[in-house]
């Protein structure tokens, strides 16, 4: 690929390359009509699809991209066990995790169970006395409330200890999870996961998926195979697409790649969560205060937060209270809740990631960033850790390490494209360095003794060392259109979003727009970075740089940019604050064109 207008070093030190052909675009050009289907192809082509399948990826539908649950192990069983206890009258306890995908994924099969005649209890465990995954005692509690039937979601491919005392005390548990799993598997009735050792390569394709869309095929399977047990005879079969609208929310919020069956799932699950058929949901979403129908950024940056709000900083079953409720009085109360307790997380996000911050320099000649501290909240420390990667460019893991009553410490981590953090740290786990961890690729969760800090840190550099190197030396920015200003209309980001959803591993359309000149630059909010750039067309647009101003991009746009022409590249977005929608651009880097 060759660079894009011969930038090999931006503002921040990357190249810019084209992700696909090169597709440059003058003002005229961007308003044909011919735009939309020539750009769409063009999008779907630069992201791996090839040329004779476009149809099917520029309207993916559930039909083209499902597969047949039963290529999954343990599938067929989980279902029939299911189905046994839909029959048999059993009681049933979905036991999911804190966060938006356990939320989601327990209210799925809550309501799918509900469908089926079935009112299923749920179990969340509270994040700071309880922690990550099942624990033994709480599932020998939840047998001895009654259930003879537990299904975990969200977790438990690791539990073996855990699950070892459930099948002690009698109880049935089922998995449905999506973490990485060790070559011996836990004690479980079934444990469905694409991410086992021990999968087919066809089932071992679908790894991608958040646990959600794991429950949503259990949910297929599960009435299919009532179904052939005549169990509809009598009664209506639960429309299972109406549950699309979560299997979207969750495999968003959880940054999910959003290639095949999930892009299918999300593309028709934002239709469905357009209906606003769910109560909680759309409580929620006045709650947000969207007025338009949800978009994928909405699901991961309004409706997402506000639910892991519940799980971080306040009461862990407040999401799935929410997306099951029948009462809209009370989905409006816990909506507001929640809006509430995501302000709060904010507050004590800010503190938590300027105190891990501050230890960041220290570390300059790390690979790894390792940041620690006590009376860190645990329930920000994902968070955080995401920022810090971020900024810095590297995996990143932030630990409280005051966590339990026990002295351990809580960590969570976040990783670059490129570099297997779960791996690492399960890795790390069965080196004796960790109590607990797991995780998948880019995220991942640990609990440690905080004297193991020093070798921890060491351990993960020598073994992530070389993969970070190689992922930072080949980081580009890519960039799929050119434009002059007069380019930058509605009408070309509409026909951009019409490749979307768009996500992790199916990236959103990113242009290079210029040469221009910042007619104005200055502050807004807290650190946010607004410009008025002008082009020798005569046209101008405004864009934003979120979360700049004390970066190297932010302060040369600041300060640097007067009387010099310069190249910006970002997202091309709807601003519809004025009368009439405009479009704008949310910068993501820059380079000087003289």
């Amino acid at each position: 690929m060759i660079p894009v207008t011969a930038i090999t070093r931006s503002i921040t030190g990357q190249a810019w390359r084209w992700r696909g052909g090169n597709m440059a675009m003058d003002g005229e050009a961007a308003g044909m009509s011919s735009l939309g289907d020539d750009l769409v192809n063009q999008l779907l082509l630069a992201r791996g699809v090839a040329r004779d399948d476009l149809e099917r990826h520029r309207r993916p539908t559930l039909r083209e991209f499902l597969p047949d649950p039963s290529i999954f192990r343990d599938m067929d069983a989980a279902a029939d066990r299911i189905a046994q206890a839909v029959i048999g009258g059993e009681t049933i306890t979905v036991y999911g995790d804190y966060d938006v995908d356990g939320a989601t994924s327990a209210a799925l099969l809550i309501l799918l169970l509900r469908g089926l005649g079935v009112e299923a209890q749920a179990y969340i465990p509270d994040r700071l006395l309880e922690g990550y995954g099942p624990s033994g005692e709480a599932l020998v509690r939840i047998a001895q409330g009654g259930s003879s039937l537990i299904v975990t979601v969200d977790c438990g491919a690791m539990a073996h200890q855990a699950l070892a005392a459930a099948h002690a005390a009698g109880v049935d548990v089922i998995v449905v999870d999506h973490h990485k799993c060790s070559p011996e598997l836990p004690i479980a009735a079934a444990l469905v996961n694409p991410n086992r050792l021990d999968e087919s390569n066809e089932a071992a394709s679908y790894g991608h998926l958040a646990a959600v869309g794991v429950a949503f095929l259990l949910s297929i399977a599960t009435v299919r195979t009532l179904r052939g047990r005549d169990y509809f005879a009598d009664r209506p079969a639960p429309d299972l697409m109406a549950l699309l609208d979560l299997v979207a929310l969750g495999t968003v919020a959880d940054v999910a790649a959003l290639h095949g069956l999930n892009r299918a799932m999300v593309s028709q699950g934002l239709k469905v969560m357009a209906r606003r058929e769910n109560i909680g949901l759309s409580a929620l979403i006045d709650a947000s205060r969207l007025t338009r129908a949800p978009t994928c950024s909405d699901l991961g940056f309004a409706l997402g937060p506000r639910i892991n709000a519940g799980g971080r900083v306040g009461e862990a079953t407040l999401g799935v209270r929410l997306l099951t409720t029948r009462d809209p009085d009370e989905a409006r109360a816990i909506s507001a809740q929640l809006s509430t307790l995501n302000d709060e997380r904010r507050a004590i996000e800010q503190e938590v990631q300027e105190a891990a911050e501050a230890q960041v320099e220290a570390q300059h000649n790390r690979s790894v960033l390792l940041l620690a501290g006590r009376g860190w909240h645990p329930g920000v420390i994902g968070i955080v850790a995401g920022r810090i990667k971020e900024k810095s460019g590297k995996p990143t893991l932030v630990i409280a390490l005051d966590a339990d009553e026990a002295g351990h410490g809580k960590g969570s981590g976040r990783s670059i494209s490129g570099v297997d953090l779960g791996a690492a740290i399960i890795a790390a786990r069965e080196a004796g360095l960790l109590v607990a961890g797991g995780g998948h690729a880019m995220a991942a969760g640990l609990t440690m003794d905080p004297d193991q800090l020093p070798a921890l840190a060491d351990w993960l550099d020598d073994r992530l060392s070389r993969e970070i190197s190689a992922a930072q030396g080949s980081k580009a920015l890519l960039l799929d259109l050119s434009l002059t200003p007069g380019g930058l209309t509605p009408a070309l980001v509409e026909a951009l979003e019409a490749a979307g959803p768009f996500g992790v591993g199916w990236p959103g359309p990113r242009v290079a727009v210029g040469p221009v000149r910042l007619v104005k630059c200055d502050l807004v909010g807290t650190d946010h970075v607004r410009m008025i750039a002008a082009g020798a067309d005569g046209r101008s647009f405004k864009g934003i740089a979120f979360r700049a101003a004390q970066t190297e991009l932010g302060q040369a746009l600041l300060h640097g940019s007067r009387g010099r022409m310069v190249w910006l590249a970002g997202r091309a977005k709807i601003d519809d604050w004025g009368s009439r929608p405009a479009a704008e651009l949310h910068v993501e880097d820059a380079a000087w064109a003289d």
